[in-house]
């Protein structure tokens, strides 16, 4: 029986769509088109659902044990959690769907209202390549983003749920089970050697990279400024001098300095040895406050050239007829410095500093490829923390030779909560963001 579109309501046209999508397009709109499109993506949905089911059912078990079967026939807990997330994905990006259907259906009705006519197949065509082309545009990279960005970000989430670790809940021999904040628990004063663990560590962190960011800033900046000041015509010569450390790659340099430095057979010592200045080892990197001051030192050599580079840029930006203006009204050097050039570079410089602060945070090189996180402490034999650790080398330590996965991903979920508050301040702060461009 044919419709007539007199009697049809936007609340019909609204029930219709949330009946089965895209069925409005077809039996009232006569965009067939655009209904054949959401109606096939409906239709693959309910072909799905027995797996759907299954795969939500295993992502709430995670698997039971079966040790009668031979390894590779048991349940995979991980591979589990992993489709669970997919398929919770699948099915949220299905309602929006959804949701996008039913609003195109009540778009085309207010569009026949206003006509008086129903859409061609020409002018549907043209609607989808027009209207739609940001979304299909965007569309292969956000299934990039969402399958190789927050997929892996969501599964190192869960794992800090669960009690994902060796030796008794490794898969495929083993099964995971969710213990929901247990990690968070024993993390947080529940076990009183990983609590005593993470309070060193995390105030460690925190003092690394303030000390870090703070050392190479003002390295670079005293750098600069004498450079600049002194007037020598052989100033670039210095220049290039010193930038060869950060021209070196990090790993490099600190394999270098951590031979350098060894204990025992370090050719610091054993210059120094040789020279009379000291006559027994000096424990640069087995001592835990002596290698502390150790790695602030040596990242200081490594990272103060960048900042060097950043404040001579910034300072060569500043007008000259400012320094002028201060000079014949009698301000001395030491003025000039403090309420001119040191304002106005760290002024523009900001931003760069606190992404720098973020930086060092997880700058893992600087640590591991020195220390390795060493020297052991009391604490070290059960949670693997050693005395120069930050987080993120804990992380890699736990997961790496103890496979305590979950207490890794609990420790990365805590660095993401430290750390995102950073990078949303600074990127708010930024003119592409404030003005949606550059």
């Amino acid at each position: 029986m044919k419709m007539n579109m007199e009697s049809l309501t936007e609340k019909k046209v609204r029930n219709t769509s949330l009946l089965f999508m895209g069925l409005a397009h077809i039996l009232y709109l006569k965009d067939y088109l655009k209904g054949s499109v959401f109606a096939l993506i409906e239709l693959i949905f309910l072909v799905s659902i027995p797996k759907v089911i299954k795969n939500i059912s295993n992502l709430i078990t995670l698997g039971t044990p079966k040790p009668h079967l031979p390894i590779f026939q048991r349940d995979n807990s991980t591979y589990m959690l992993f489709d669970g997330i997919i398929t919770i994905i699948f099915i949220l990006l299905f309602f929006l769907m959804y949701y996008i259907s039913v609003k195109s259906a009540r778009k085309s009705y207010q569009e026949y209202k206003i006509k008086g006519r129903r859409k061609n197949v020409r002018e549907s065509l043209a609607d989808i390549s027009t209207g739609s082309f940001s979304l299909f545009g965007l569309l292969p990279a956000l299934l990039l983003v969402v399958f190789f960005v927050l997929v892996p970000l969501i599964f190192s989430a869960c794992v800090a749920f669960t009690n994902y670790s060796a030796p008794n809940h490794i898969t495929p021999n083993n099964v995971v089970d969710w213990v929901g904040l247990d990690n968070f628990r024993t993390l947080f004063g529940g076990d009183i050697l990983w609590g005593k663990a993470l309070g060193r560590v995390s105030l460690w962190t925190l003092v690394w990279a303030l000390l870090a960011t703070t050392t190479c800033f003002f390295g670079g900046f005293i750098i600069a400024v004498i450079l600049r000041e002194s007037k020598i015509k052989i100033a670039p010569v210095f220049r290039g001098i010193f930038i060869l450390p950060y021209a070196v790659p990090s790993v490099i340099s600190m394999l270098v300095w951590q031979n350098l430095l060894n204990g025992s057979f370090g050719t610091v010592n054993r210059t120094l040895m040789k020279l009379g200045i000291i006559d027994k080892v000096i424990p640069w990197l087995s001592d835990p406050w002596l290698a502390k001051f150790t790695v602030v030192m040596i990242n200081l050599w490594a990272g103060y050239s960048y900042f060097m580079l950043l404040t001579t840029g910034s300072m060569t930006a500043i007008s000259q007829d400012i320094y002028d203006a201060a000079r014949i009204d009698g301000a001395n050097s030491f003025q000039v410095f403090s309420k001119i050039t040191f304002p106005l570079v760290i002024y523009q410089t900001m931003p760069l500093l606190v992404m720098s602060f973020t930086h060092n945070i997880n700058n893992f090189g600087a640590i591991f490829f020195l220390t390795g996180g060493k020297p052991v402490v009391a604490d070290s034999a059960t949670t693997s923390a050693g005395g120069t650790d930050i987080l993120i080398t804990w992380i890699y330590d736990l997961t790496i030779n103890l496979q305590k996965y979950n207490m890794g991903a609990a420790l990365a979920v805590m660095i993401f909560i430290i750390l995102a508050p950073f990078a949303i301040f600074n990127f708010s702060r930024t003119k592409s963001f404030k003005e949606g461009e550059l």
